[in-house]
């Protein structure tokens, strides 16, 4: 039996951090993500990243302390997640980055939500990775069938 819905994209995804400022500087200003809310009785800052959410949770605020120890070396808080952005030019994004203190990854083809395209790895000032993928063209996106 289909479900009663339609997946329509991501909506948002929320980081378990340890220095909220810092996480909140990298992601405005590195990857030009917009301070939406924020809320201090949760420990929750909320930025707007094209039509989704990242949210940035202090593990030591009211939201964060139910998830247990920070992430560190020893465990991360997920593999990694992708955000889309356009234009897609590697050099001027890496250079951007790196001068924001970014840890650059690998870069190469990789399938995603619009089918392959070009996308490079980069990690946040906590070590979370991030894939930064380019758009596809419509007509080369694949088609979903339920």
């Amino acid at each position: 039996m289909p479900a009663p819905f339609a997946l329509a994209g991501l909506d948002h995804v929320v980081l378990r951090v340890q220095d909220l400022d810092g996480m909140r500087r990298f992601y405005c200003e590195a990857l030009g993500c917009i301070e939406e809310r924020t809320r201090e009785d949760l420990g929750l800052v909320q930025l707007r990243a094209g039509d989704s959410l990242i949210d940035l949770v202090d593990v030591q605020g009211a939201i964060g302390r139910k998830g247990g120890a920070p992430a560190g070396a020893q465990g991360r808080n997920m593999d990694h997640f992708c955000l889309r952005i356009e234009p897609y030019d590697e050099s001027a994004i890496a250079s951007h980055l790196a001068a924001h203190g970014a840890r650059i990854g690998d870069s190469g083809t990789r399938y995603g939500a619009q089918g392959d395209g070009p996308s490079l790895y980069v990690y946040d000032p906590e070590g979370n990775m991030l894939e930064l993928k380019a758009g596809v063209p419509a007509a080369q996106r694949p088609g979903c069938t339920p």
